[in-house]
């Protein structure tokens, strides 16, 4: 037994309560000989948390704010968990950072939404940690600094989006510098078939009605305007060393083939599966190894029709935005994904229409200059700057009564 725990994975898990935290600990769930969990990081959600401590035992629980943690501890004693099987509880991005640094964690889980996970998903890259990436922010707004983090302590960077986790798949089958192309997958979201004057009047619950993946309720707006595709093609392009032009989005409704590469010969190969995201996860927890994974098989006894189309740059500018920020660098793709951010939640408060969050962050990348990032505290600055003007033309839309442009 106590090799078996000599063999065991050491898990922390940032952003426990999200969609893919949950996922995360259902393959732990589904494997407890394989995985333990000694950390879980989370929000302001101590509700869910406390029931995943009580099940999964770890060594460290945080959370957001110092009220928060009084709120979990009132929650764990409200469930009548003895206080020697409570964690270790902290607060704030000094608990976050420990918890993903610990030596007694050897891979850590990066979920948590928006640039939060940054500071402690780059000291672990320092630690030389096994990473499981499904933030997309981290890569975003600091690529050049996590991917040298990463070169330079031999660190391990798995990404969990289904999409890059198939480009890894994918390359593992041939010489790498055969490779001509990436070619990314996107569902084309709720209104992949409207004309873009129909998007003006489109309200939240519409843009949330996502036909293919139940997400967090940035990440699906964001899938609806391809900010989210625009986001991944800047990720791809860290992940794996490409650039921009050598990137391609294609429209594909079914969202059952994640992504494909084509070699300088012509052949393309495909990654395939199910859409569940608890594959991807297990690939990145796994890799080099595959395991049985929890995630149905596609039947290929059944009649099934594959549709691909080119993304229209037109309806939805945010995407060549993405390539165009990629491509001038530094600073441009943090203040690209601070401004979608805030005029994302402007957008779900209804003080902006749908339209206008395109605008926002063309705007807002207008007024801040693109310069060079080389320290964590420069990308959060340039997080809080961008975001600064962002809410200002917000306020400024909103004051004017613009709500739908």
């Amino acid at each position: 037994m106590a090799t078996d725990r000599a063999h065991m994975k050491s898990l922390t898990i940032l952003g426990s309560t999200g969609s893919i935290g949950a996922s995360t600990l259902d393959v732990v769930r589904r494997s407890p000989h394989a995985y333990r969990v000694y950390a879980l990081v989370a929000g302001r959600n101590v509700e869910v948390l406390a029931s995943q401590i009580v099940e999964f035992s770890p060594k460290v629980a945080v959370v957001a704010t110092s009220e928060a943690l009084a709120r979990l501890s009132l929650q764990l004693t409200e469930i009548g968990l003895p206080k020697s099987q409570w964690p270790d509880l902290a607060w704030g991005n000094a608990a976050q950072i420990d918890a993903a640094t610990a030596p007694e964690a050897d891979t850590l889980v990066s979920a948590i939404v928006g640039i939060a996970g940054l500071e402690a998903t780059y000291e672990a890259a320092c630690c030389g940690k096994r990473i499981g990436l499904a933030n997309k922010e981290v890569l975003v707004s600091g690529g050049e600094l996590v991917m040298r983090a990463v070169e330079e302590h031999r660190a391990e960077l798995l990404p969990i989006d289904s999409e890059h986790n198939g480009v890894h798949q994918c390359l593992r089958a041939g010489n790498r510098g055969e490779v001509t192309r990436l070619i990314l997958t996107a569902s084309g979201g709720p209104f992949r078939n409207s004309p873009r004057e129909a998007l003006t009047h489109v309200t939240p619950e519409q843009a949330l009605n996502h036909p293919t993946w139940r997400m967090g309720n940035r990440i699906t707006i964001d899938s609806a305007t391809l900010m989210n595709k625009g986001f991944e093609v800047i990720e791809a392009c860290w992940l794996f060393g490409f650039a921009p032009s050598q990137v391609d989005v294609v429209v594909h409704p079914q969202s059952t083939v994640h992504a494909m590469i084509e070699y300088s010969d012509g052949s393309v190969l495909a990654q395939i599966s199910a859409t569940d995201m608890r594959m991807p996860i297990q690939y990145a927890l796994t890799y080099p190894d595959r395991c049985e994974a929890p995630v149905p098989k596609i039947d290929w006894s059944e009649a099934r029709r594959w549709e691909f189309e080119p993304p229209d740059l037109q309806r939805f500018p945010l995407l060549k935005l993405a390539y165009q920020c990629q491509e001038i660098g530094g600073s441009a793709t943090c203040t690209l994904n601070a401004a979608d951010e805030v005029a994302v939640e402007a957008f779900l408060q209804g003080r902006i229409g749908f339209l206008a969050i395109d605008q926002v962050v063309q705007e807002t990348l207008a007024r801040v200059p693109a310069r060079s990032l080389r320290a964590v505290h420069e990308i959060l600055e340039t997080d809080r700057e961008s975001r600064g003007v962002a809410r200002q033309l917000v306020a400024a839309r909103s004051a004017a009564g613009a709500v739908t442009a």
